[in-house]
């Protein structure tokens, strides 16, 4: 349905209700949903999702425009509050000189120089992962892959960023954050949306989901204010930290919102891509055998470092083509501040801009069979169309930090187990705030023993490092 005047050109779309639009289609299965859209009409779509305009836009040179060229004119969408009685107003949801500050505080945290010394934490974390794995490898017994990692990144988290140790908490946290990020998710698409404050039994259930992660976060902050010490971590630069108008020191709220929110970015999508690449390699045999083989070659069956990295091209390729097809941050969200044009289509002010890395990681115009899983599509530099990180000046603060990690564990964990998918478990994406496997991902485990001990392995060239500075960079904090 295009429409057209002597001033603006309005942008195709599927038709929809008159007065929710396409609403239902979008809550019915998102994901489809916008495929079909793209596909169908373009890489400018325009939709109608209840009272809200949205433009669905898809070919990576626009979504630089929107990111990074003309970042400007663009603020975070509308249904980025409904993360705020989670994160209230930290990294992710801040706008503006509150923003930059806030970003300027947390940058020295994600030094790469300072990433590379969590290595030992990171491997030390698989490796307590693999002893509770132990006795499933003995029964074979199944389990599901997504607590075990949402476990393991939310213990790296806490000792990297704020010397905490929460691993006792992790499970009851973890389902916390669950509900937590649910009720964001339904808000999202609800045409009125019920506050917070009003005692339905699913706002019950989210207020103490809340309450659960204040304890932990309120905990940490707490028992660093009755210690005094400087430990050199990130909660110790935000808690010394003074406004440079007024000189005063964040309080416990402005606090908490900057520690939940890292914790949670911290954790969520590195434990949701570590579950999706495992499902990816049990799901393709010749692809677990090859990274397998580097691994044989170049450890030879010792625990990673990150000096190993740059010696591991195959590993980071795994890791690259598995955030291309289940993106964690799988879709972004922005609102032109003024009337925009963009691919000649009139794009108003207050609108919303809808850019999805699921949909554009598989845009048949930039990747061949793009259903397919090929880590070697990033033997060379990776097309324009390939933004897990998202991009411009909001670009994740810790994507170094989530490739180092992700890498140390899988290679840890690979030269232990094979993993091997249940049987008719149904696996498939649930499009929350997060890319969750809906059923989570159930599996058995079969130790690992190269077929024999492996020759050491002449230096390997240092591969192409995941660019994170071209046209485009979850979105980012």
């Amino acid at each position: 349905m295009t429409e057209t005047s002597s001033a603006q050109k309005i942008a195709p779309g599927p038709p929809g209700h008159p007065i929710v639009g396409n609403l239902e289609q979008m809550r019915k299965d998102p994901l489809r949903f916008l495929l079909d859209a793209r596909r169908e009409y373009g890489n400018v779509v325009r939709l109608k999702l209840g009272p809200m305009l949205v433009h669905l836009v898809s070919h990576p040179d626009w979504i630089h425009y929107v990111l990074a060229a003309h970042h400007e004119n663009y603020h975070k969408s509308a249904d980025y509050k409904t993360l705020e009685p989670l994160i209230g107003h930290g990294l992710i949801t801040s706008e503006n000189g509150l923003w930059e500050r806030e970003r300027k505080l947390a940058q020295p945290a994600f030094h790469l120089d300072r990433i590379k010394a969590f290595g030992t934490l990171m491997t030390d974390a698989a490796q307590a992962m693999l002893e509770r794995w132990q006795g499933y490898a003995q029964s074979g017994q199944p389990f599901d892959l997504a607590p075990e990692h949402s476990r393991l990144t939310m213990t790296v988290v806490a000792r990297a960023l704020f010397t905490s140790d929460i691993s006792d908490e992790a499970s009851e946290v973890g389902k916390a954050l669950t509900i937590a990020l649910h009720r964001a998710e339904e808000v999202s698409q609800s045409l009125i949306p019920i506050p917070l404050s009003v005692p339905t039994p699913s706002n019950r259930r989210v207020q103490s989901a809340i309450r659960t992660l204040d304890k932990v976060v309120y905990g940490m902050i707490e028992e660093r204010r009755r210690s005094g010490e400087d430990r050199g971590d990130l909660l110790s630069m935000l808690m010394a930290a003074r406004d440079a108008d007024s000189g005063e020191t964040m309080n416990d709220q402005q606090l908490r919102d900057e520690v939940m929110t890292l914790f949670v970015a911290g954790h969520e999508t590195t434990a949701n891509a570590l579950t999706w690449t495992w499902y990816l390699l049990a799901k393709s045999p010749p692809v677990a055998r090859r990274l397998r083989a580097e691994l044989d070659q170049v450890l030879g069956g010792r625990a990673p470092t990150v000096d190993d990295l740059p010696k591991l091209p195959y590993l980071l390729q795994v890791v690259q083509e598995a955030l291309r097809l289940y993106p964690p941050a799988w879709l972004i969200g922005r609102t032109p501040i003024q009337d925009d044009e963009i691919a000649g289509y009139h794009i108003p002010a207050g609108s919303t801009i809808m850019m999805s890395q699921y949909v554009t990681h598989r845009h048949p115009d930039f990747w061949e069979q793009p259903e397919g899983f090929d880590p070697d599509r990033f033997a060379a530099h990776p097309p324009p169309a390939y933004f897990p990180f998202g991009g411009g000046p909001r670009v994740c603060i810790g994507n170094n930090f989530a490739l180092i990690e992700a890498r140390l564990v899988l290679a840890t964990v690979a030269q232990r187990y094979r993993v091997e998918l249940v049987p008719g478990h149904p696996v498939e994406p649930e499009s929350m705030i997060t890319l969750r496997p809906r059923y989570g991902v159930q599996v058995t485990l079969r130790p690992y023993q190269p077929a024999q001990q492996p020759q050491p392995a002449a230096p390997a060239p240092a591969p192409r490092p995941l660019e994170l500075r071209g046209r485009v960079g979850g979105d980012g904090a």
